[in-house]
């Protein structure tokens, strides 16, 4: 989606579909930014609006109760604290959520079934994989402000991820954010035809 295009109907998320973390995050001042992230899934990009969950370490009992309360559309953006003793998410909670339209999966902590989640699309960055299951006591919280690889998300932040990792922005940034990442893109763009065409002169290091 080229800038002007979001026409009624189009969320501030949508507008960043397909649209690269590491462009983004070049124009947020290269400021924010999950740390440690990687993604677990075959491919596919992720974008949505974060349904926020904070967890004690270790610890599931509040991200079954989120499979129940968030919206289809949304990430799950889940702050487990960094903990990787044992997994949060594994292979059904991940199907639970893919099928109820959740638009991915980010935990700061770990995940199990890492063979079958590597085989889906349904995207899920998480920090590690371990075979240890979860306890399920609680506490958590959903809906609040949240840490993930120490990047701060608030409910409803516009979550992006791909292969580079996992980056968010209020939405109240987003059109503009958009015509920023646009110009850069085109410039990038131009930058690719210099040097396919043997007329690059070091633009890209300016």
């Amino acid at each position: 989606m080229q800038d002007g295009e979001h026409a009624a109907g189009v969320s501030p998320a949508q507008m960043f579909a397909g649209v690269a973390t590491a462009v983004i995050s070049d124009n947020l001042e290269r400021l924010p930014g999950a740390i440690g992230l990687r993604p677990f899934h075959k491919g596919g990009l992720m974008v949505g609006p974060a349904f926020t969950v904070r967890t004690a370490a270790g610890d599931n009992r509040v991200i079954h109760q989120a499979l129940d309360a968030f919206r289809p559309g949304d990430v799950l953006v889940i702050d487990g604290g960094g903990d990787t003793s044992r997994a949060l998410v594994g292979e059904i909670m991940a199907e639970i959520a893919e099928r109820r339209g959740a638009a991915g999966l980010v935990i700061d902590g770990a995940i199990r079934d890492a063979g079958t989640l590597a085989r889906s699309d349904f995207p899920v960055f998480a920090r590690a994989a371990i075979h240890r299951g979860p306890y399920k006591n609680g506490p958590g919280q959903m809906g609040v402000p949240v840490a993930v690889g120490g990047m701060i998300v608030q409910p409803g932040d516009i979550v992006v991820g791909d292969e580079d990792g996992v980056v968010a922005f209020p939405p109240a940034i987003a059109e503009e954010l958009l015509r920023a990442v646009r110009q850069q893109e085109a410039k990038e763009e131009a930058i690719l035809e210099s040097v396919r065409d043997g007329t690059y002169k070091g633009a890209y290091a300016k």
